[in-house]
């Protein structure tokens, strides 16, 4: 593993509009053209806060985890192994797609709620990326106060991975770190980190300075490796997320919902996606003769019909691992 010791770098997120069924946009701010990866942590998108009826209809991933965070509304996940529960705030929702799974999203109600949420997608390393998916949510995440310099001590929520020896329950396949941080008005606080991970702190909510740069409101400041810990400092309070872990070596081929090593790997997925959604469409459920068992890499999500979201097409490139250029 090298290190490329600490930086200073403003990660800016870019306005992507979804349309469709969703009729939404989101701020993404990972990947980044500079940073593509923080640790294995591999994107990051932040939709609302707005009012909005939510539809996201069964998708697929492969070689990630899905990381869902909350800050308001209610989210409804369900996917193809059979989970149907709803998200509150401070709680997580972590699918681990390995070799492949399919879920869906949706706002709880019929009509626009306000919502607002993060969600990550962490890279999975070999052997984790061809294992079976799964799904679990947790309700109680673990707390612990960071003492302040000046002004009131800070509270944190270890999300995922390991923060100042407080470990959180979910499962991990490498070693990370994801931790809300609270600020409150004045408060000056210096946050742990490991000198061999790379972080970065996005400000969800308020203003901060971090590491004596001011980071405007929903912008990411990457902190690059070889710190023990950062200052932290905030006039009217702040909510931030603190993302971190050791870097991640291997090659990533990241394209729609997938995360790969090989342009092969990512078109084998998609044709497993577009087939499925073929077979679905040809299927006769009294069919006089019994049917042979077939064998789906994602499967039906549970309560849904043949409603899906169709694979984009492959751009005429060669896809390529994404590479650090700073």
């Amino acid at each position: 593993m090298s290190l490329h010791g600490p930086r200073t770098l403003l990660l800016e997120a870019r306005e992507v509009p979804l349309g469709g069924v969703r009729a939404m946009s989101v701020r993404r701010t990972l990947p980044h053209r500079d940073v593509p990866t923080i640790g294995a942590w591999c994107f990051l998108d932040r939709f609302g806060p707005d009012e909005v009826r939510m539809r996201v209809e069964p998708h697929p991933h492969i070689g990630l985890q899905t990381v869902t965070w909350p800050l308001a509304g209610e989210i409804r996940h369900r996917d193809t192994l059979g989970s149907d529960v709803v998200l509150h705030r401070g709680q997580l929702d972590l699918m681990t797609a390995g070799r492949g799974i399919a879920h869906s999203e949706y706002s709880v109600g019929d009509g626009p709620i306000p919502l607002d949420a993060l969600q990550f997608w962490v890279a999975l390393p070999d052997g984790a990326r061809d294992g079976a998916p799964g799904f679990e949510q947790h309700t109680r995440l673990p707390a612990l106060t960071l003492p302040a310099t000046d002004g009131p001590d800070a509270a944190a929520v270890v999300v995922l991975g390991t923060l100042a020896g407080v470990r959180s329950p979910a499962t991990v396949h490498t070693p990370i770190v994801g931790a809300e941080i609270r600020l409150e008005p004045g408060a000056r606080v210096s946050v742990p980190l490991a000198s061999d991970w790379e972080h970065a702190v996005l400000v969800v909510e308020g203003d901060a300075r971090v590491d004596a740069v001011e980071v405007p409101h929903g912008e990411m400041l990457f902190l690059g490796d070889s710190r023990e810990d950062v200052e932290v400092t905030t006039t009217d309070g702040a909510l931030l997320f603190l993302l971190g872990g050791e870097p991640f070596a291997q090659d990533l081929v990241m394209w729609w919902n997938f995360a790969a090593r090989t342009h092969e790997e990512i078109v084998q997925a998609r044709e497993d996606w577009e087939s499925e959604g073929v077979a679905a469409d040809d299927a006769v459920p009294d069919a006089a003769e019994p049917s042979v068992a077939v064998t789906r890499r994602f499967g039906p999500v549970v309560g849904h019909g043949p409603e899906r979201i169709p694979a984009p097409p492959i751009p005429p490139v060669r896809l390529m691992p994404r590479r650090r250029r700073v």
